[in-house]
């Protein structure tokens, strides 16, 4: 309405707005104007609703009544603006009317505001109409880093990929339905073969990164063979995937390195597809005359096996338990579990194959980097952050140079491997935060030119340095803590993890002097690398060998600790003098006697040699001199 209308009537017309969009009129002075051509519904009378009117011809006079306008009954000069009609079904009704002054005729609306002389413009509806239908297909598109990663189609699953999927899935059925040990790498041997018969229908290289990913996940997956102890074997297997999934998937960016592994899950679900309209594709013309001689051929060579193998090994007792210890043991009450297995292992091989012959592009995620900040801006924190850890590694040289007695009194602590304790948690914290400031600080780092660059190292490289000192300290407040208490699973771990991150800082410094392409592939391989360092030493086997030679020095023991330990520790407990040697070793024979006979492939080496070591010399003390010597006692590790 325009803003010196009067007052509407109680009378005035009620409009329906097609579309939600409104035209607004301004009344005509003078008794018998033409009105404009308007579609739309009018009042008349005063308080008279919903009288319908006929639309008006283009050029002739609005009767009233009509859509045009009406002149209320008795005087009074009140004038409906014109409105739309409800189109589409008649959606959005709305009141519209506008009053005219005092002694006026028939009203007249006429349109402002550039629209058409009718009030509804089709071309602006069907133009509205349209910017809805592209938001809609715009909110359904997927986001624009979908459509970036998405990959290649495919080319069509060989028959040898299926035949290894296939395989992959049997030997996951049989070899590790007992538990985790060589038959987990025998069984992950088919599914690399699935995936590099994948690459060669693809027509995929390998590049020397992928070899290198390719045997780091094969040696990773020795360590569960080789230990027995399941948190540095869950870790290799864990580092496993994530070296399987950088190889398949050929990243080198930061957002490749982390969200590679999550492309595994997409393949899984592809893959299934992926085998199953190769299958299809197979059955038309796989004839009656190709697949009959093979299923003959091998029901006749399981006939024979069976038969011949049962004959020989009841003829020789010895052939008859190597048979057995060689055949996987299946029975009725397995089934549910091994056919899971075998559905696993197959669908992740079918993953890895498919991963290969269509990898998601992650590389192609680009992390915009932030706003360049100035120097003054950008390196004032850092460089305040720098003196905090000079001084703090001045005060450590000082500890380490000699100040102890003087540490510990002003301290209050009753010994130096107390107030290491207090220290090490907190300075693998500060490496950690160390870390996450680094990044932070090379996304808004100023980015002028040449002299920004070495600015940027100068005071980045700094930090680092300090933060290694920082590193060396925590190390050794962990040596003296171990020192006093001894070795335990979680103090060599996070041992382990203070050295790795160790490990990135030097990365990090090499990658400011020559270049940071490489730096996401170095960390993921040192992290690799450690984890495999660290499931090849046998931490249970350190921890056990740390402790009797601190036994033999002081003779302190925390048996209860032991009872804790895999058989990996049992070669080190073994050197005890009894009864210690059968109390710290009694754990371990419980356990190993409630597994019972265990078949090779699910037999670690630390198992084997465990079981070795108990046989020829069994446990010699009773449960009440263990008992004595607090073998079963609580213990809470800090």
């Amino acid at each position: 309405m325009s803003e010196n209308a009067d007052e509407v009537d109680s009378g005035a017309a009620e409009g329906a707005v097609a579309g939600g969009a409104a035209v607004q009129g301004s009344a005509a002075r003078g008794a018998g104007a033409q009105g404009p051509a308007a579609q739309g519904f009018a009042a008349q009378g005063s308080g008279a609703q919903g009288a319908a009117a006929e639309p008006a011809k283009p050029g002739s006079a609005a009767p009233a009544g009509s859509g045009a306008g009406v002149a209320a009954a008795g005087g009074g000069g009140a004038t409906a603006t014109p409105v739309t009609a409800a189109a589409a079904g008649g959606e959005h009704a709305g009141a519209a009317a506008s009053a005219g002054p005092a002694g006026g005729g028939a009203g007249a609306g006429a349109p402002v505001g550039g629209g058409p002389a009718g009030g509804f413009d089709a071309s602006a509806w069907q133009a509205r109409q349209a910017l809805i239908q592209q938001q809609r297909a715009r909110a359904a598109a997927p986001a624009a880093w979908a459509v970036r990663i998405r990959p290649v189609e495919a080319a069509p699953i060989r028959t040898a990929t299926l035949i290894a999927a296939l395989v992959a899935g049997l030997a996951a059925a049989l070899l590790l339905g007992d538990g985790m040990g060589p038959g987990l790498l025998v069984a992950v041997l088919p599914a690399i073969a699935a995936a590099y018969f994948a690459a060669r229908a693809a027509g995929r290289k390998a590049r020397p990164w992928t070899v290198v990913w390719a045997v780091g996940c094969v040696a990773l997956l020795v360590v569960p063979a080789l230990r027995d102890s399941a948190w540095p074997a869950t870790l290799a297997i864990l580092s496993a995937v994530s070296l399987a999934s950088l190889a398949l998937h050929g990243v080198r960016t930061w957002p490749g390195v982390l969200f590679s592994p999550f492309g595994f899950v997409d393949s899984a679900v592809n893959g299934v597809g992926w085998a199953w309209t190769g299958l299809r594709s197979r059955s038309g013309g796989l004839s009656r005359d190709r697949w009959l001689p093979v299923a003959k051929a091998a029901a006749v060579a399981l006939g024979l096996l069976v038969v011949f193998g049962t004959l020989f090994a009841s003829a020789d007792a010895a052939f008859a338990d190597l048979l057995g210890d060689l055949t996987p043991e299946v029975s009725v009450g397995d089934g549910p579990v091994r056919i899971l297995l075998f559905v696993l292992g197959a669908v992740l091989a079918l993953a890895a194959a498919r991963t290969t012959a269509a990898p998601l592009r992650w590389d192609r995620i680009r992390i915009a980097p932030g706003r360049a900040r100035s120097r003054l801006e950008w390196a004032l924190p850092l460089v305040v952050l720098n003196l905090l850890f000079a001084g703090f590694n001045a005060v450590q040289l000082a500890v380490l140079f000699g100040g102890y007695d003087k540490v510990l009194k002003s301290t209050g602590h009753r010994s130096y491997a107390e107030y290491a304790q207090q220290g090490f948690w907190q300075l693998l914290w500060a490496t950690l935060l160390t870390l996450v400031v680094i990044a932070l600080a090379l996304r808004w780092a100023p980015r002028g030119g040449a002299g920004d660059r070495r600015f940027v190292r100068a005071v980045l490289g700094t930090l680092c340095a300090l933060t290694l000192v920082v590193v060396a300290s925590a190390l050794r407040r962990m040596d003296f803590y171990v020192d006093a208490y001894g070795l335990t699973r979680l103090r060599v771990s996070v041992a382990a993890m203070e050295l790795w991150l160790g490990l990135v800082l030097v990365l990090i410094m090499a990658a400011g002097v020559f270049g940071a392409r490489w730096l996401p592939r170095a960390v993921a391989g040192s992290a690799a690398a450690a984890v495999l360092a660290f499931g090849l030493l046998s931490p249970d086997g350190m921890v056990a060998e740390r402790n009797v030679t601190r036994f033999q020095q002081d003779a302190k023991i925390d048996l209860a600790y032991f009872q804790s330990l895999s058989a990996d520790a049992a070669p080190a407990l073994d050197r005890l003098p009894e009864p210690q040697r059968s109390c710290a070793l009694r754990g371990i024979n419980d356990e190993l006697a409630e597994a019972g006979d265990v078949p090779w492939y699910a037999m670690s080496l630390g198992e084997y040699r465990a079981r070795k070591i108990l046989r020829e010399r069994p446990l010699k003390a009773s449960y009440e001199d263990c008992s004595r010597l607090g073998t079963f006692g609580s213990r809470v590790e800090p």
